[in-house]
């Protein structure tokens, strides 16, 4: 595999995987199983380290945590549990020869060092996303992925990129179905009632990591850890990330605990060749949820979401019903997934292992994680703040 480039990044990782031939497999015997560790056993790391465990030819070997009530957790629910060796220390777990792949579940202001830690084991790697909680960060973990072993897969949690929806979708905008791509939106509007009063249950020195989500510098606020989602869909459809940004943001309703700026925010991005992407996102919305994307070109346009893919093209012109008849006629296909779409991202991941067929999205990753912080930077400055100045800000 070549070294990582932008083409191998961007494109959809998936297009490397093949289905599994009789017979083969990780290491020399047919039954051989891929050995990983889970670094960060919290509630992420339990999901995702559980569709691991259950995924064909693994084997949960290690599970590391500095929380031993997250380690009792990982070991009573996670299928094979019970016998994977217990660590405390993330170092240690990743000096294990045995081990051939990791899980980092940690939270998000740790990604960097445990990523590093884990390329200079040599070992294969899914990170959760984002890919920092701040510029230095990042930069930090992209100088990691440039350095990777080649054979190994490099894969971070945005699972879209997995999904056979997504992928068919891409398949319909590269081949112009739709024409010219000019406009995307990215939705991503879910959360309960607004906070309430909060008192941890947790000892004062732990509670800050315990409720690392609540903290810019933990987290690097919600637009980075939780909507950096629908941006690396944008900047993966859109085959690049932007020039610039502006936006705004701010509070509906009083803090409870820790430190966000925002609550809400739409952010316009603005992309190579005329492009521009929109964000819109909303929180406590008292249960209502609204979380795809839709690409607008010339010729049609394209909604994606976890549960869904559906096209729309232009029709011929009819009659309408009356003055206020907005509904639309002009869906050509649309597809339900059938599964939940992690299970599509964990097992492509260890399938290119066991194919030896590997793919580093370590510089896709890094791009959406600055895409999202040059967003925030954008709403929290309140004027246009272009890519090379978000580079500057460390």
């Amino acid at each position: 595999m070549p070294k990582l480039t932008r083409r191998a990044a961007l494109g959809g990782a998936a297009v490397n995987l093949a289905i599994l031939k009789p017979g083969t497999a990780f290491g020399s015997q047919a039954n051989s199983a891929v050995a990983f560790g889970i670094i960060g056993t919290g509630g992420r790391g339990a999901y995702v380290g559980g569709h691991m465990a259950r995924a064909p030819r693994t084997r949960l070997a290690a599970i590391c945590d500095v929380f031993p009530d997250r380690i009792d957790q990982a070991k009573t629910r996670l299928p094979g549990g019970d016998q994977a060796r217990v660590y405390r220390d993330y170092k240690q777990l990743l000096s294990q020869a045995d081990i051939d792949a990791v899980l980092i579940a940690t939270p998000v202001f740790l990604h960097p060092e445990h990523f590093e830690a884990a390329v200079n084991a040599g070992k294969h790697i899914y990170c959760e996303k984002p890919a920092g909680a701040d510029v230095a960060g990042v930069k930090r973990l992209m100088r990691a992925a440039e350095k990777a072993d080649p054979s190994k897969t490099i894969q971070f949690g945005f699972q879209q990129r997995f999904s056979p929806e997504y992928l068919t979708a891409e398949k319909i905008l590269r081949a112009g179905k739709i024409g010219k791509l000019t406009l995307m939106l990215s939705y991503w509007i879910l959360g309960g009632t607004p906070p309430r009063a909060f008192k941890s249950p947790h000892p004062p020195e732990d509670q800050k990591l315990r409720h690392w989500g609540a903290w810019r510098e933990y987290s690097g606020s919600p637009i980075v850890e939780q909507d950096c989602h629908g941006v690396d869909v944008l900047n993966w459809f859109g085959g690049a990330h932007p020039l610039k940004a502006v936006g705004e943001g701010g509070l509906r309703y009083p803090l409870a605990y820790g430190d966000a700026t925002s609550d809400h925010h739409d952010i316009i991005y603005q992309y190579p060749d005329g492009l521009k992407g929109w964000l819109l996102s909303i929180k406590h919305t008292a249960g209502f949820r609204d979380v795809r994307e839709q690409f607008y070109g010339s010729q049609g346009m394209l909604e994606t979401a976890r549960t869904y893919y559906q096209w729309h093209g232009p029709i011929p012109a009819s009659p309408l019903k009356n003055a206020d008849d907005l509904a639309d006629r002009s869906l050509i296909e649309r597809v339900v997934s059938t599964r939940e779409i992690t299970i599509d991202a964990v097992e492509a991941f260890f399938l290119s292992i066991v194919e030896r067929k590997p793919y580093n999205l370590g510089l896709a990753a890094a791009e959406s994680t600055l895409t999202s912080l040059l967003g925030r930077m954008a709403y929290e400055l309140r004027r246009e703040v272009t890519w090379a100045e978000l580079l500057r800000a460390e």
